[in-house]
């Protein structure tokens, strides 16, 4: 049956050139089945329209053009019409017109065409409803099949790619890869038994799979499915599932380990998969389909007797005598023959091949076929690894665990150990290819490559691997090897002895699996497939080794790695074609269709094409198949095979006869063929002629890709392989382990992963008997996994062309065209590993195949003749080791070979057209890549050379792959200037570094971090070289000018490259290469110190200029401090961090801040091992400027904070030190890291002092206040110590004045005289009240290193003195540098942060006079700077802000320091100001009024008799310029907590007193409170406006009258700057007036005496809790032009109000 292959892509244009042959192709060629002789016909009365796909039926077809259209022929009695029920030309399908069909196929009777939309119509005989339709014999025309998806919800139509039909069945593939099935039979692998299934269902045995392709035969079903990714090899367990013993025992002996794992379990046999099925199946009666849980069939069931069949396998020269009981294990025979016992090998397979035909054909059509010189034994005995006895001998264990071990399926055990070691050894020295190992790469060793033995093997594996279910499929290891058997004795460790033993002279197989890229296998076709077959199977069609049928689809296992490309299914015999242009066949032979003559047919075999070359396409008719294969002059030739029409003379008219072999049908005239149809009794040819040479071109690419492919695979398989494996198989054979007192672990060992064996983790003794060096053995895997990976895209690209040669070949579309960087990068470079080329060339330049071991020399040697066939090396006296280097760059000749034809393909169009240009172009690329990697093998042929000549002992360390030599000084031409007379130097350029060598010493300079200029005339240095290496600097003096220029652009471009890497390849899709001629001077590279005392041996990994660390770059020490950051100049310079290992401490010391010439200078931040924290400013590596120390935790033995000025490394100046573990704060000066002159302490249990210190002590002149305001005024010696002259004031203002001794808190002795003052005594007799802080610091010299520091980082030495163009300039810097800085941080910057420091960067600039508007830009230019640590200003308000918290927080929360605390305020806000009057001088000084550039508004009326507007004596606030003004809204919200905290405590009795009095007078109503307080009843309300509604205010009404005064004022609370909480003072007057004005309605004044009462009924309402502190607080602060003003006398109101609520109590 044809089947449809893969969508043909829709073509609505051909260009103009390709145009003139576009009406000489896809002609159609008719054969009659049956005839070799007969020449082909045209199709009668076809046109000239140009035939993409062509189907045939049993006795029609159907034509697919390139437009999308289809035409039927033939027989078509399902049309309507009489006369179109036997067409002699083609009719055209009118239902489908206007659908643009993109694919067609046919079954028997019965058609299908896919539209390019994905939707299948179905037309024909519809008796078994394989048109989709119910109850309807015929469907005359083409009918839309509604497929949809039930599992989706809304249903959604499925989208259809491929449609195959059988006889009774159709089979369609979704654009999703699965099948859906209609029709009727077990050929549609669903799970049903009601027929005929007329609404297409998904086949969901296969859901979850990609299927590639489907097939139909006439009842059975083929599906092409992608394999699964590779799972990891499952780790082998350790313990018995059963008994929970050890698998694996050990005993050392001498100088090895002994691996036993003859552990058999006492709790009996646990059976296979396979076996459970062969046991079970002995209780069904033969003709059943039963299925078991999975919903297989029982495949291993024998068909008429049943018999558990578990033979010895008789292979090569293993030789048995046994009985026949033995032959056939323990199983009984259960018919009544006699067996005899055969004493040869031949007798015996004879026999179970007689015993195999006779069970599977009993009707064989021709009667006894002759038995095959190699009969295979797993025919005749379907289950070969299933294992019938549990009384298995150790011996015998051993023997199946070794071959279970290798790959082959060892299915029996002697009872009575009849079968010795040895010949098991022997069986297993012939293993083939592993299953997962390329297709028919054939056997392999070092001998007799021809054995016929080996060659029984060899096929033997391919059909020896039983089909599975789905459920076991995957069970076979990652690499597609032997699947492990569930046994006693399981070798599940292979131990090194009998391995050494099996392997001593035969070669093993090792697995090169294609490993397949992502990219690639998403544009390519997937070589990693499987076959999947269903439906009847009596002719053996379904390829499982039997004859049943099978109601699901089943694995055929043994296609398993054959990279199946495309299957076709004829009548009742199935073709698969393979990557490797090899076509398996299986089913029906009746008539020799299957292209050879092997019986049984039931599994797979290759057919046996009369041809040297490979086939490309296939087609399969009912009884005949039809092979396309390539020929030398890439013109397409066709081979039939299959039934044989009689001649006219046969007197046997009746009897067909078929081919004994393929024959070649002359069909050279007729052009090229593309693809081939067949049926019952005619097939047919899509030819194509040849204009221009277009279509030859194609040809010869398509087909010199494919047998470039098989060339390659042989390469792998018959010499890459053998060369691995005496590696690989030397390194398992002679491990020892390192400490063999010690049992060690096994190593977990499997032997099919022979390809990369971990050589570091055992030490080998014998390593170099087979292959050479362990560092070989990687090279050469190295190559061969490279190899591996270019072979198998290889294939895939030759499938690739396959496809493109069925469809409308148009140029573009070419896989080398349209993704040449597929190609491109296998040769070149991959994302992660070396290309092809490097490989090779590093393991020619290492010696490459002449290092070689004995073993592998010999094997090659034995093996020169094929050597030689392979490298298409004619001459006999070629050298072994050139016939291998021009085998292995085989690739690069390719390249030149892509090149050329495409250049061909260019030649067939129009120079000015696209496609000359994109194919012109493409050639170019392959051919420049292809003489660039030439250059590369001579590079590596010419460092070969060199080492050859080199001297001895210097190579060992020199010598490494990757390296290359680029010139060297032998011949004298370059000299060291200086040296000594007799010295020797020599100089060699590799591409990694430049290397001096000097009598037996050398000296390797990297070039990555080598400069090289040359010296200028002026110099001297004539002919002079200037080198410059981190640590080294010398000349070289070269012979001539000439040679100066070319060691100079040598060590140039092998500098520039080694920057590069690998990217010195030419740029593919890009202009040429352009060289640098010189490489850049700063640039990154890794360099370790050896000479320098400071970094010896550190390691320094970053940017470089001119041979030194220059920018960001990481240094490590060898101790482990390391340094990651800035350089400059080969010092640490710019921001960085230090880590530094406190081996006492067990952790480290670590710095992150800045660096100035290679020391700690700036800011920064320095945790210790120790605990302690110092954040601050660094000078020469000492703490010097501000800064913070954190000592231990609140846990620890001394927590304490410092946070003042530094100077070298010690405390000097104003800081503040909180001793948390005493509860004492000290802020005072410091000197030489003690306290040392006026200071001040507060401790937590509220005592304060403010006096003198000296060395560290309370020393001279003080003051002390306790809680209850006890005062000693004196002179003191020690911390709380009074000694010498004082007073000692008493809370009741008694005093004693006189001389006090003692410690404060524990008794005082005391001789002076006591002072009771009267109270009628007159006021200046009384003792003076005692005012704070006269001998605190004063606060304008507190915290003076802060802003030394803003004026240090504006550039100015002293505060105001400097440039102010150079400060602006220096706060730019700061933003960008602190900028770049966070970018680099992990905490990324908002977006608000980013617009903030980017509007900071511009420099307000201000013209002409001083104005309003430009003050106003100054104040918003502060608050954003001030926002931002990152600007100078902001820096400096954050450090305020720090210290302030830290002075006045926690015990510094002190009544007593509220002075100190506002005083402080102030003094930040005078020198701040100082700071921006630099900043901004044509900023007015402190108290200059700003002239107004608009005119007032209309003056209002002032609220007090007699007044007019204020402004007259004092200006609106923010006209006036006062620092409190312009900087008090940045400062105070930051400072307010600590502050507002300490007015709290201050005014802590009198507030309690006031609020007392708020809470009593609240109690009253509204109309009795204002009775109370003496408001004018005109000022009552009367009604109230409640939510739009007017209430009357009734004596019971509460909290209702002036409500939004009251409200207003309550925000009083919610400001910070006392000109915002006077702001909220004057809206409540403003509330009040237009509440009175409401109820009056008519303009009036206020007087003080009517406003006072209203006001202070509104301030009892308002309830704020800290009204005092509030009071206070403005009036400290506030600014004094406003005492005078509207506000300053409301301010005053509110303060009368205040003191009058307290006085109320007194009332």
């Amino acid at each position: 049956m044809q089947t449809a292959v893969l969508p043909v892509e829709r073509q609505y244009e051909i260009s103009s050139t390709e145009a003139e042959g576009s009406k000489e192709r896809g002609l159609v060629h008719v054969w009659q089945a049956g005839s070799c002789l007969v020449t082909p016909e045209r199709l009668p009365g076809w046109g000239g329209k140009t035939v993409l796909q062509a189907a045939l039926g049993v006795k029609h077809g159907v034509l697919l053009t390139e437009d999308g259209e289809v035409y039927s022929f033939g027989t078509l009695p399902w049309r309507s019409e009489p006369a179109e029920i036997c067409l002699s030309s083609p009719i055209l399908e009118n239902a489908l017109v206007g659908q643009y069909v993109v694919t067609v196929a046919a079954g028997s009777f019965h058609n299908g065409a896919v539209t390019e939309s994905g939707v299948v119509y179905m037309w024909g005989e519809n008796s078994a409803g394989q048109c989709a339709v119910a109850n309807q014999q015929y469907v005359p025309e083409p009918n839309p099949v509604s497929i949809s998806d039930s599992e989706t919800s809304p249903l959604l139509a499925v989208r259809i790619l491929q449609l195959a039909c059988g006889e009774e069945h159709t089979l369609a593939l979704s654009i999703s890869r699965e099948i859906w099935a209609w029709g009727t039979g077990c050929q549609l692998g669903l799970i049903t038994t009601t027929f005929p299934v007329t609404k297409p269902q998904k086949v969901e045995h296969l859901a979850g799979r990609v299927v590639l392709q489907v097939a139909c035969g006439a009842f059975h079903s083929l599906a092409l499915v992608q394999c699964l990714p590779s799972q990891d090899l499952k780790p082998v367990p350790e313990r018995c599932n059963q008994c929970s013993q050890l698998l694996i025992t050990m005993t050392d002996k001498e100088d090895h380990v002994i691996i036993s794992d003859s552990h058999c379990c006492p709790l009996g046999v646990t059976l296979s998969e396979s076996q459970a099925e062969n046991q079970a199946s002995t209780a069904i009666s033969p003709s059943t389909e039963t299925l078991d849980s999975q919903g297989e069939v029982f495949e291993n069931t024998l068909v008429q007797n049943e018999l558990p069949v578990a033979t010895e396998l008789n292979v090569g020269n293993v030789q048995t005598t046994s009985s026949p009981q033995d032959v056939m294990g323990t199983a009984e025979i259960s018919s009544a023959r006699n067996i005899p016992s055969y004493p040869d090998t031949q007798a015996v397979n004879e026999y179970v091949q007689k015993l195999s035909d006779h069970l599977i054909r009993e009707n064989s059509e021709n009667g006894e076929k002759p038995v095959p010189s190699q009969p295979l034994i797993e025919e005749a005995i379907p289950n070969l690894h299933s294992l019938p006895t549990t009384s298995t001998s150790a011996l015998n264990s051993l023997v199946v665990s070794c071959a279970s071990a290798v790959g082959v399926r060892v299915a029996a055990t002697y009872e009575a150990g009849a079968l010795s070691l040895k010949k098991v050894m022997n069986f297993y020295s012939t293993v083939p290819c592993e299953p997962g190992a390329q297709a028919g790469s054939g056997p392999i060793g070092p001998e007799g490559l021809k054995d016929s033995r080996e060659e029984q093997v060899k096929q033997e594996s391919m059909q020896g691997k039983k089909s599975s279910s789905l459920v076991d499929i995957r069970e076979e290891e990652s690499e597609g090897g032997s699947r492990r058997l569930s046994l006693p004795g399981l070798l599940s460790q292979v131990s090194p002895r009998l391995l050494r033993k099996a392997a001593r002279v035969k070669t093993r197989t090792v697995v090169l699996t294609p490993t397949y890229s992502g990219e690639a296998d998403a544009l390519l076709p997937s070589l990693r497939t499987e076959v999947w077959t269903w439906g009847k199977g009596k002719e053996g069609q379904l390829g499982h080794g039997d004859v049943l049928p099978r109601l699901q689809p089943l694995c055929v296992k043994c296609l398993d790695g054959k990279e199946v490309i495309h299957l076709e299914a004829g009548g009742y015999h199935s073709l698969a074609l393979t990557a490797k242009s090899q076509v398996y066949s299986w089913g029906s032979n009746t008539f020799g269709q299957l292209g050879h003559s092997d019986f049984p047919t039931t599994v797979p075999r290759l057919a046996k094409i009369n041809s040297e070359h490979g086939v490309w396409s296939i087609a399969a008719g009912l009884d005949y198949s039809l092979f396309l294969v390539d020929t030398e002059d890439f013109q397409p030739g066709l081979y039939y095979s299959g039934r044989q029409d009689p001649t006219e003379g046969d007197s046997l008219a009746e009897n067909h006869s078929g081919t004994k072999a393929p024959v070649l049908l002359s069909c050279s005239k007729l052009g090229y063929i593309s693809r081939v149809a067949a049926g019952k009794d005619s097939y047919l040819a899509l030819v194509d002629k040849n204009i221009m040479g277009y279509i030859a071109s194609l040809h010869e690419l398509a087909t010199t890709e494919r047998r470039f492919y098989s060339k390659l695979s042989d390469i792998k398989s018959q010499i890459l392989r053998p060369l691995l494996s005496l590696g690989c198989q030397q390194l398992t054979n002679d491990f020892h382990f390192v400490d063999s007192s010690q049992a060690a672990p096994a190593p977990s060992y499997h032997p099919e992963l022979l390809l990369l064996v971990e050589v570091e983790k055992w030490s080998f003794q014998k390593i170099d008997e087979n292959l050479g060096t362990a560092s070989t053995v990687q090279l050469l895997q190295e190559v061969a996994s490279r190899f591996s990976k270019l072979c198998y895209l290889i294939g895939q690209h030759g499938t690739s062309l396959g496809i493109f040669l069925h469809g409308i070949k148009e140029a573009r579309s070419l896989v080398i065209l349209k993704h040449a960087s597929l190609f491109l990068d296998s040769y070149t470079e991959q994302v992660s590993s070396p290309m092809y080329c490097t490989s090779m060339t590093n393991f020619l330049v290492m010696g490459g195949f002449q290092l070689l071991a004995k073993p592998a020399i010999d094997f090659l040697n034995k093996n020169q003749e094929l050597l030689q066939d392979l490298a298409d090396v004619n001459d006999e006296n070629t050298q072994l080791m050139e016939i291998l280097n021009t085998l292995f760059f085989l690739p690069i000749r390719r390249l030149h070979n892509y090149a050329k034809v495409l250049l061909k393909l260019a030649t067939c169009f129009e120079v000015t057209s696209p496609e000359y240009q994109k194919l012109q172009d493409s050639s170019s690329c392959y051919e420049s890549l292809a003489l660039h990697l030439g250059r590369k093998r001579k590079e590596a042929e010419y460092t070969l050379g060199f080492w050859k000549t080199f001297p001895g002992k210097m190579t060992d360390s020199l010598r490494k792959p990757e390296r290359r030599l680029l010139c060297e000084s032998s011949n004298r031409a370059l000299s060291l200037q200086h040296a000594g007379r007799f010295s020797v130097n020599w100089f060699i350029l590799f591409n990694d570094a430049l290397v001096h060598a000097q009598f037996s010493t050398h000296h390797v300079f990297p070039l990555a971090t080598l400069w090289a200029e040359p010296l200028s005339e002026e110099a001297g240095g004539v002919n002079g070289l200037k080198i410059t290496t981190p640590e080294e600097q010398f000349t070289l003096i070269s012979s001539t000018p000439q040679e100066k220029t070319k060691w100079l652009r040598a060590i140039s471009q092998a500098v520039d490259q080694a920057l590069r890497g690998m990217s010195d390849l030419p740029p593919y899709g890009s202009g040429s290469n352009i060289q640098r001629q010189e490489p850049p001077i700063s640039r990154s590279a890794k360099y370790t110190f050896y000479k320098d005392p400071r970094l010896k041996d550190a390691t320094y990994d970053g940017r470089w200029l001119s041979g030194k660390p220059h920018g960001r770059g990481v240094l490590k020490w060898p101790d482990g401090k390391m340094y990651s950051g800035m350089f400059r100049n080969g010092l640490e310079d710019g921001y960085g961090e230090y880590r530094i290992p406190n081996k006492a401490l067990n952790k480290e010391d670590h710095y992150v801040g800045h660096w100035k010439e290679g020391k700690m200078c700036g800011q920064g931040v320095f945790s210790y091992a120790s605990g302690e924290v110092f954040e601050g400013c660094f000078q020469d590596n000492m703490r010097h400027g501000h800064g913070l120390l954190r000592s231990g935790k609140l846990t620890s033995s001394s927590p304490s904070m410092f946070i003042g000025q530094w100077v070298m490394d010690k405390k000097a100046g104003y800081g503040v030190f909180d001793d948390i573990t005493r509860g004492e704060k000290y802020m005072g000066m410091w000197q030489d890291d003690v306290c040392q002159g006026n200071g001040v302490v507060v401790t937590q249990f509220g005592l304060y002092y403010e006096g003198n210190f000296q060395l560290n002590k309370m020393m001279g002149n003080g003051v002390l206040l306790s809680e209850d305001d006890t005062i000693y005024e004196g002179e003191f010696s020690d911390d709380w110590t009074l000694s010498g002259k004082g007073t000692l004031t008493m809370p009741n203002g008694d005093y004693i004045e006189g001389y006090f001794s003692g410690e404060w808190g524990s008794g005082i002795k005391i001789t002076g005289t006591y002072f009771k003052p009267s109270l009628y005594e007159s006021d200046k007799d009384r003792p003076k009240v005692l005012k704070l802080g006269n001998l605190a610091v004063p606060a304008d010299e507190k915290w003076k290193a802060v802003f030394d520091e803003c004026w240090h980082q504006l550039g100015c030495e002293n505060p105001g003195q400097g440039e102010v163009w150079k400060a602006w300039d220096n706060i730019a810097v700061a933003l960008t540098t602190n900028r770049r800085q966070h970018r680099d941080s992990p905490e990324i910057l908002s977006r608000s942060q980013t617009q903030t420091l980017e509007s900071l960067e511009f420099i307000p600039q201000h013209v002409g006079a001083f104005s309003v508007e430009k003050y106003d830009d100054i104040r918003k230019y502060l608050i954003k700077a001030c926002d931002t640590p990152l600007h100078p200003l902001g820096r400096l308000v954050e450090t305020l802000v720090a210290v302030y918290r830290m002075t006045y927080v926690g015990v510094g929360a002190n009544r007593r320091l509220l002075q100190e605390a506002v005083k402080e305020i102030k003094s930040y806000l005078k020198r701040i100001f100082q700071l921006v009057r630099f900043l901004f001088p044509e900023l007015p000084e402190e108290g200059s009024t700003i002239p107004l550039s608009a005119p007032l508004p209309n003056e209002r009326k002032s609220f007090c008799t007699a007044k007019s507007d204020s402004r007259s004596e004092s200006p609106e606030p923010g006209y006036v310029v006062t620092g409190s003004g312009l900087l008090l809204p940045v400062l105070l919200p930051r400072l307010y907590p600590p502050l507002f905290m300490l007015y709290a405590l201050e005014n802590d009795r009198e507030e309690d007193v006031y609020w007392e009095c708020v809470l009593r007078l609240n109690k009253q109503p509204d109309i009795a409170l204002l009775g109370f307080l003496g408001v004018q009843r005109k000022f009552w309300p009367v009604t109230l406006s409640i939510l739009g509604e007017t209430k009357k205010v009734l004596p019971t009404t509460k909290d209702a009258c002036f409500a939004s005064a009251v409200e207003c004022l309550q925000q009083i609370s919610t400001t910070f700057t006392p000109s915002d909480k006077l702001k909220v003072i004057q809206q409540t007057f403003e509330e009040i007036s237009q509440s009175v004005l409401a109820s009056l309605q008519e303009d009036f004044l206020w007087s003080m005496d009517d406003l006072f009462p209203v006001f202070l009924y509104v301030v009892l309402r308002a309830r704020i809790r800290n009204l005092g502190s509030e009071v206070h607080l403005i009036e400290d602060l506030m600014d004094p032009y406003l005492q005078h003003g509207e506000q300053g006398i409301m301010f005053t109101t509110l303060k009368a109000c205040y003191y009058q609520i307290q006085r109320e109590k007194l009332n």
